[in-house]
């Protein structure tokens, strides 16, 4: 595939500013949502699902993986969550009223099955197709969410974190949920707002140093302001995503997500890769601050994602 034209000089240029002392606004997005070309032969999506996700941001997937296969991940996350060096190793995020797990990231590290999960063709392959390049993973995690006292996730858009907190500059990223455990709508399942990944909400605020320390726990700055929120609800809704285990939820970068504390006794757990293009690799963060570590962040040693290979990080 052929990477795109711009500069070195325009991949770094900040064209999507926040947390600068703006007040909260939107800007029109600059980038395309699919660039692939909309009639590829080659596609591994059918039309319909592709102006799906052009339109809202989002698609889910279901029975892309056998029974048997769900099984394997579920016992993987059982295991990796009673293992005591992973719970000791500074991926691991807890929550901070409870202490229990709540993030492994960097998680294709720690388990080999997921690392040949998130170089698995299946999900490659559609990675590939929408963002039109070779992709590798900028990120992996782990969410638990335990029953009785997993914690919120906020109302956020990835991009604007990583293009300001790790320098990725253009919105060609996507993420890949695959539930692990089943999703009610009651159990802190994640809610999108369709139709949201093509507006970039400015967030106000300054980035703090180290704010990775804190905002992997609960995240305060880069969430949206309650009047741009509320504007972006009014004209697309919010959807709660529900399903069986192995459900697969593909979201854009750029898309407005969060999820519920999770007060009932059933667990939600998600297996969460970041695909990005490989053309589209981070730089100098957008703030004034250090780049954020490499679980988070991968930054060193990437290539493309092939046969059983992930990132080189």
């Amino acid at each position: 595939m052929n990477h795109p034209a711009e500069k070195i000089d325009e991949l770094s240029e900040d064209l999507y500013p926040s947390r600068s002392g703006a007040q909260p606004r939107f800007i029109e997005r600059l980038d395309p949502v699919i660039y692939s070309a909309p009639d590829s032969p080659d596609s591994p999506l059918p039309t319909e699902q592709l102006k799906h996700y052009r339109e809202q941001g989002f698609l889910v997937l279901e029975d892309l993986f056998s029974a048997e296969e769900i099984a394997g991940y579920q016992r993987e996350m059982a295991d990796l969550r009673a293992n005591p060096a992973v719970s000791r190793a500074e991926e691991t995020i807890t929550e901070i009223s409870s202490g229990d797990v709540r993030s492994i990231f960097r998680v294709h590290r720690f388990s080999a099955l997921f690392a040949r999960l998130a170089a698995d063709e299946r999900l490659v392959g559609i990675a590939r197709h929408l963002l039109g390049d070779e992709v590798y993973i900028h990120q992996s995690r782990l969410n638990y969410k335990p029953g009785f006292r997993g914690k919120e996730f906020y109302w956020h858009s990835d991009f604007e974190t990583w293009h300001v907190e790790d320098g990725m500059p253009r919105m060609r990223a996507l993420s890949m949920f695959i539930t692990l455990t089943e999703n009610h709508d009651c159990n802190g399942s994640l809610m999108l707002i369709p139709g949201s990944h093509q507006r970039y909400v400015v967030c106000s605020g300054q980035t703090p140093e180290n704010h990775f320390k804190t905002s992997l726990k609960k995240q305060e700055y880069g969430t949206p302001g309650d009047s741009c929120l509320a504007e972006l609800v009014d004209k697309g809704g919010i959807v709660t995503v529900t399903g069986k285990p192995g459900s697969v939820i593909i979201f854009d970068c750029n898309l407005m997500h969060g999820s519920n504390s999770n007060i009932t006794p059933y667990p939600r757990s998600n297996l969460f890769f970041v695909y990005n293009a490989l053309s589209n690799q981070v730089g100098k963060p957008f703030c004034n601050q250090r780049p954020r570590p490499e679980y988070v962040c991968a930054r060193k040693g990437i290539r493309p994602l092939r046969g059983d290979l992930c990132d080189g990080a």
